[in-house]
């Protein structure tokens, strides 16, 4: 171990957010004081929630969820850079990634409420246009052009590692791993030079264990998955992914996908979008965009079989993948 890995020590912060927990792990000189660290990475997270979040009926979403059609709105620049990401995927993968799922996401149960029919029977009945084509934004200002309930639960998370890592970035810390759920990114490289590590877990409701191992170096990783989050309706279990085609969720997804991206949120959007779209059309598309992803299926035989796609993966079940970013 080199003298400067040796002299550094290791820092654990973590805290509560968005219905889990944040993480950041990082390493700094003995008389480093993480306190002040660990108070601006909390206050981050929790404005990114007290912006984006559904569960909070005050949060900035919910009250341009209330707006009146064709009222332009002023909103925060964090939620104006989240918005127009979010508006970009959904063109760039033609409405695969939509922010306007809010009244389907509601309806089936996966927001604070429990399921409710009749709503469900509304949701898939209503004729649906992707908030793409029905949200205005001009530069930290919004207006609805039609009917749309926004959510941003697909991208939030990522955004908020993202701001974790503008945290310590502004700090002088520019080796570090932040997280929150799952959801990562890996700053610079451990202190003895390496990589950080990063498993891509099976998909398993059962059990916690590694499919895919991943070494990341400035990039960031986020999984969406049919494994954690789920009903059962009629003896089906239905992931919490909505296809907006059909305003319920996915019939026959993907076990999980997994996308490497140059942020956090670019990665967990980019990640859903592929689920709706499938292993098929998902690889193609991920190619097309440059986007580096592993999708898992499971097979007939009760395995699970990998797909690549991107200069990181081949289309060979992958079992391990490096990654540097820009």
């Amino acid at each position: 171990m080199s003298k400067i890995s040796t002299d550094m020590v290791r820092h654990a912060l973590n805290g509560p957010t968005m219905g889990t927990r944040w993480t950041a792990l990082f390493f700094a000189p003995p008389l480093f004081d993480p306190a002040e660290v660990q108070t601006a990475l909390q206050a981050a997270v929790d404005t990114v929630d007290a912006q984006m979040s559904t569960w909070k009926p005050d949060s900035d979403l919910m009250r341009l969820n209330a707006a009146p059609l064709g009222d332009w709105r002023d909103i925060p620049p964090d939620l104006a850079r989240v918005l127009k990401l979010g508006l970009d995927i959904g063109r760039a993968s033609d409405g695969a990634f939509d922010i306007g799922m809010g009244d389907a996401v509601r309806a089936w149960g996966f927001g604070p409420a429990p399921a409710d029919p009749q709503a469900i029977r509304a949701a898939m009945a209503a004729p649906h246009r992707p908030a793409h084509e029905v949200l205005d934004l001009d530069g930290d200002r919004v207006r609805k052009t039609a009917p749309i309930t926004l959510d941003l639960n697909g991208i939030a998370k990522g955004y908020g590692v993202d701001r974790l890592a503008e945290v310590l970035r502004d700090r002088g810390i520019r080796d570090a791993l932040v997280g929150i759920d799952g959801e990562m990114f890996a700053m610079g490289l451990r202190p003895d030079g390496t990589p950080w590590t990063i498993a891509v877990e099976c998909p398993d409701r059962d059990r916690r264990a590694p499919h895919s191992i991943l070494t990341l170096q400035d990039a960031a990783v986020a999984t969406s998955g049919d494994y954690r989050h789920w009903i059962t309706v009629q003896g089906h279990d239905l992931s919490h992914t909505m296809d907006p085609r059909r305003g319920a969720p996915l019939l026959h997804p993907p076990a999980s996908v997994t996308v490497i991206a140059p942020t956090c949120a670019e990665a967990d959007a980019w990640a859903t979008a592929l689920m709706v779209k499938g292993v098929d059309a998902g690889a193609n598309l991920a190619r097309q965009a440059g986007i580096n992803a592993l999708f898992l299926a499971r097979n007939d035989a009760g395995g699970v079989q990998g797909t690549g796609a991107g200069k990181l993966f081949s289309n060979r079940p992958a079992a391990a993948a490096r990654a540097i970013g820009d």
